[in-house]
C-alpha cells in the first residue's frame, strides 16, 4: 500500500485477552496501509494492551484505561477513538455486536459515510462487502477523508502473533453521561463460542422441540467438541436460544466443518455459513436448497441418521 496516515483498529477485549475477531480486523488493516496502531480502551486493561502489542503487524498500541471505559459503553468508546481520529486514514471494528454499535457513532460524528461488513480489501480506497443476504457482492469506493469501516471476520484470517509493538497511554475521556451500565448476563457453556468454533453442530425447525433439539443434536457436539448452532426458524419456535442463531439476522460463520441437520437451507440462512470450509447436510427433503451448497449432503431422516453417526464416532 502507499505511505500515508496510519490503520487505526479499536480492539475488543476482556481486559486481558483480545477477541479473535480484533485478530481478523488487523488483517484486514495490514491490506489498507502499511502502519497498523490498535486501540485497548478499558479499564485495568493492562493485559488486553500487551496481548495487542503481540500481534504481528501491529506498530502501536493506544492504552486508555479509565472506569468510564470498563463496561465498553458505546457512547464513551466512540468518544475516546474520536480524541485520536484525525491522525488515522481508516478506522476498523470487527463487525460484532459490539463493532456495530461503537462504528455508526464514530463514522456519525466525523460526518462520514460508514463501509461495513467488508470481506476484501481491493486497495486503500475500494472495498468489497456483500449485499442481498450474500447473493451479490458490492465494490464500493470511499473518497471520505477518515474511512470508518466494520470487518467481516469471516473474509479475513486471524493475525499472527510474533509482534512487539510499543504500548503508549493515551488520555482517557470523562464519561459521556449518556448512558449507564446495567448488568452482564453471560451464558455460560463448556462449548466453544459459535462464532470462533471450528466445528458447528446447527439444527432446524425439523427437529420438532426444544427437547429433541437437545436429545438429538448435543450428543453429536460433544463427541466433536462443537458449538451449537440454529437456524432462525428453530430460534422463532423455542426451540434454541437467540445466540445460537446462525444467519443474515444471527451470527456468521465460517468453521472448518459445519453440520445443517434439518435445516432447508433458506438463503437468510446460507448468508451465515456458506463460507464455511466444509458443509456437511442432513435432510429427508432431496429438494432442500442446503443441498446446493452441501459439500456432503445425506438425504435421510435426522432422528436416525444422527444417532448412527455419533454411534460411529
Amino acid at each position: 500500500m502507499t505511505a500515508g496516515k496510519p490503520v487505526l483498529v479499536v480492539a475488543e477485549h476482556d481486559h486481558v485477552s483480545i477477541k479473535s475477531a480484533t485478530l481478523s480486523t488487523v488483517t484486514a488493516a495490514l491490506q489498507c496501509g502499511d502502519e497498523v496502531h490498535v486501540m485497548v480502551a478499558g479499564h485495568n486493561a493492562a493485559g488486553a494492551a500487551e496481548a495487542a502489542a503481540r500481534i504481528a503487524g501491529v506498530a502501536k498500541v493506544l492504552h486508555a484505561d479509565d472506569a468510564a471505559l470498563a463496561d465498553a459503553l458505546a457512547e464513551n468508546v466512540a468518544a475516546q477513538v474520536l480524541v485520536v481520529a484525525a491522525n488515522y486514514g481508516h478506522i476498523l471494528f470487527a463487525a460484532t455486536s459490539v463493532g456495530k454499535n461503537v462504528a455508526p457513532r464514530v463514522a456519525a460524528l466525523l460526518d462520514v459515510a460508514q463501509i461495513s461488513e467488508i470481506t476484501r480489501v481491493v486497495s486503500a480506497d475500494t472495498f468489497e462487502r456483500p449485499i442481498y443476504a450474500g447473493n451479490a457482492i458490492q465494490t464500493v469506493q470511499s473518497a471520505e477523508a477518515v474511512k470508518v469501516v466494520t470487518v467481516r471476520m469471516t473474509g479475513f484470517d486471524a493475525a499472527a502473533q510474533g509482534g512487539a509493538a510499543q504500548v503508549e497511554g493515551v488520555a482517557a475521556v470523562a464519561d459521556s453521561g449518556l448512558s449507564a451500565f446495567v448488568e452482564r448476563v453471560v451464558t455460560k457453556s463448556e462449548r466453544p463460542e459459535l462464532a470462533d468454533a471450528r466445528i458447528v453442530v446447527s439444527g432446524g425447525r425439523a427437529l420438532g422441540s426444544s427437547e429433541k433439539f437437545n436429545a438429538v443434536l448435543t450428543p453429536l457436539a460433544d463427541k466433536l467438541g462443537a458449538a451449537l448452532g440454529a437456524s432462525r426458524a428453530a430460534v422463532d419456535a423455542g426451540f434454541a436460544p437467540n445466540d445460537w442463531q446462525v444467519g443474515q439476522t444471527g451470527k456468521i460463520v465460517a468453521p472448518q466443518v459445519y453440520f445443517a441437520c434439518g435445516i432447508s437451507g433458506a438463503i437468510q440462512h446460507l448468508a451465515g455459513m456458506k463460507d464455511s470450509k466444509v458443509i456437511v447436510a442432513i435432510n429427508k427433503d432431496a429438494e432442500a436448497p442446503i443441498f446446493s451448497v452441501a459439500d456432503f449432503g445425506l438425504e435421510a431422516d435426522l432422528f436416525e441418521a444422527v444417532p448412527e453417526l455419533v454411534a460411529a464416532l
